[in-house]
């Protein structure tokens, strides 16, 4: 299974306007994720102590199983857009990355594969969405596979019939501008709901993609 989850505005937006190496969420996408900071679960996996624990625990617990590999695009690594240059950044996420698996980029500029610690390697794929996926699959070893942020990426995927499942986080927030994931609309997408879960601050909406 390949499955997307995003935090996202009721008025669509997954990112504010104005997105820079200095704000990556855009004017005001940060409050899209108030909900994840707070929580025991992602401090535990991001290095940090404290954190509370409420209706949104178990979703979050959740969206780490079963997983065993990720996919993301360029802009969810970080580094701009453009070639890598020689002495290329090594991304938002930091000698030690949270994700300790194997990370496969969606890219058009060759770079070798970077190794961290915890077990995470990030490995640039430059020949397109299929060898993107495809690699990812066999990496994940039967396990899922998890699309992590970047709505460009999850837009190509529900286009192409490569997405099985869609989890949104929606948050009462009203960005205005930005950037949406369901951009112009498609409607020959079909999705049947899963699961509604409410907490603090934030409705969890699942869907299985259906086939039309």
């Amino acid at each position: 299974m390949i499955r997307y989850s995003t935090s996202i505005s009721l008025d669509g937006f997954t990112a504010g306007p104005d997105q820079s190496l200095e704000n990556p969420l855009g004017i005001g996408g940060m409050r899209l994720h108030d909900w994840v900071f707070e929580l025991a679960a992602w401090r535990r996996e991001h290095g940090q102590e404290g954190g509370v624990e409420n209706a949104s625990t178990p979703v979050v617990e959740a969206a780490n199983e079963n997983v065993g590999a990720i996919l993301m695009g360029r802009n969810m690594f970080g580094g701009g857009p453009g070639p890598w240059g020689d002495e290329p950044w090594n991304g938002w996420w930091g000698d030690d990355p949270p994700f300790h698996l194997p990370v496969f980029v969606l890219t058009h500029h060759p770079r070798p594969p970077l190794e961290c610690l915890g077990g995470t390697t990030f490995t640039f794929v430059t020949d397109g969405l299929d060898a993107a996926v495809g690699q990812t699959r066999e990496a994940a070893g039967g396990q899922d596979v998890a699309v992590a942020g970047g709505s460009s990426v999850a837009r190509q995927l529900l286009t192409a019939g490569l997405l099985d499942e869609v989890q949104l986080h929606v948050v009462p927030v009203l960005l205005g501008a930005g950037v949406r994931l369901f951009d112009d609309g498609d409607p020959s997408l079909a999705l049947e709901q899963t699961s509604v879960v409410e907490a603090p601050g934030v409705v969890h909406l699942t869907y299985r993609v259906r086939a039309t």
